[in-house]
């Protein structure tokens, strides 16, 4: 049933990829034909009417469904929502389009009352800036920390690296400037250093991975290319997280502060996963893409055997630790932690700061 085991990582015959965590776990699957069902204290997984996996509720976290031609039980999904188990969906490509859980256990409405507010006030505008400048630094720290390797071999690229660095490190300096009395005051201002420093950051990413693979800049839909196509699947996966956590938090995911809200963009989502896109996605992506690993696609979609891969890098990194807050926390911690720091600030308990990883 199981090919290998690399420390906490298994991989399971038929699509399934499982990154155990001490004393929970997430499991991620795909492949055409597999059913999902529950069977006493388990979560069974089939194909062809056989039974291929089974792993109890009481160790899992998360289930992650990413490939179409998967069905499961209505029992189960009822299983998974009492027990407070996340359910998500991507498509192929990584998209998340779906995610399943029990209203009754984000059950809350003073902190979604002090999200309303807080747009129209100061709040709103302190919570985007901290989310611009964590961004920007993170962007800054990846650079650098690809570069220490790229000096012992390429001394001129490492020098373009470090000045593109330098270059985005002047634009975290300029976020404080941006004042007003809310957030519409100053979204324009901040997403206008946010957009420069984005094009500072993927140059040196294209300098990075230079005769690795084609890399032209960064693009979001219909993205065909290999690198874009990472980045979205990778993005999709701690999409979910974010979610996840901000509903855990008692947070609104559609009524954010710095994207402006538009039906069916769970703005505050796309808020809190800005300060995890470089140390999560970004650092997995471009360590595949140096060390030569395949990338199989076809029809402008990444092959399954490549999202297993990178499925599994995304997800044993969010399970890495790095320091926050004076303390080790594996990173999948962190996100929750910040959201309910979130919910915190808002609620006027304390100062809201970004999560900026060590390099």
């Amino acid at each position: 049933m199981i090919d290998k085991n690399i420390d906490d990582e298994i991989f399971v015959d038929d699509g399934i990829s499982l990154v155990q965590s001490g004393d929970s776990s997430q499991i991620v699957l795909s492949g055409f034909g597999i059913f999902l069902s529950k069977k006493s204290e388990r979560l069974i997984v089939k194909k062809s009417s056989k039974v291929i996996y089974e792993f109890p509720f009481f160790r899992l976290n998360e289930v992650i469904v990413a490939s179409r031609g998967m069905s499961l039980s209505s029992d189960l999904v009822e299983e998974l929502c009492q027990r407070g188990i996340r359910l998500n969906f991507l498509t192929n490509s990584g998209k998340p389009y779906a995610m399943l859980s029990s209203p009754m256990l984000s059950a809350t409405v003073v902190s979604r009352r002090e999200q309303i507010m807080a747009f129209t006030d100061e709040r709103g505008l302190e919570f985007s800036r901290a989310v611009v400048e964590g961004k920007i630094v993170n962007q800054e720290r990846l650079i650098r920390y690809f570069g220490k390797y790229i000096k012992t071999v390429d001394i001129d690229r490492f020098n373009r690296l470090e000045k593109i660095a330098d270059d985005i490190k002047k634009m975290s300096e300029q976020v404080d400037n941006m004042e007003g009395q809310n957030i519409e005051d100053a979204r324009g201002g901040l997403m206008a250093i946010e957009g420069v420093s984005g094009r500072l950051y993927w140059d040196a990413v294209r300098e990075i991975i230079a005769g690795k693979v084609e890399f032209f800049g960064r693009e979001t839909r219909g993205a065909v290319d290999k690198v874009n196509s990472l980045l979205n699947y990778g993005y999709g996966i701690l999409y979910s997280h974010v979610w996840g956590a901000i509903i855990n938090a008692g947070l609104e995911p559609f009524a954010g502060f710095l994207h402006v809200d538009r039906p069916g963009k769970p703005s505050l989502v796309l808020d809190l996963i800005e300060e995890f896109r470089q140390p999560v996605v970004d650092k997995v992506v471009i360590a595949h893409i140096n060390l030569g690993e395949s990338i199989d696609m076809k029809n402008g979609l990444i092959e399954e055997e490549t999202r297993k891969a990178i499925g599994s890098k995304i997800i044993e990194r969010l399970e890495s630790q790095e320091t926050f807050e004076g303390k080790k926390y594996r990173i999948r911690s962190i996100i929750q932690m910040q959201a309910r720091n979130l919910s915190a600030f808002l609620s006027g308990r304390r100062k809201y700061k970004a999560f900026r990883f060590k390099w």
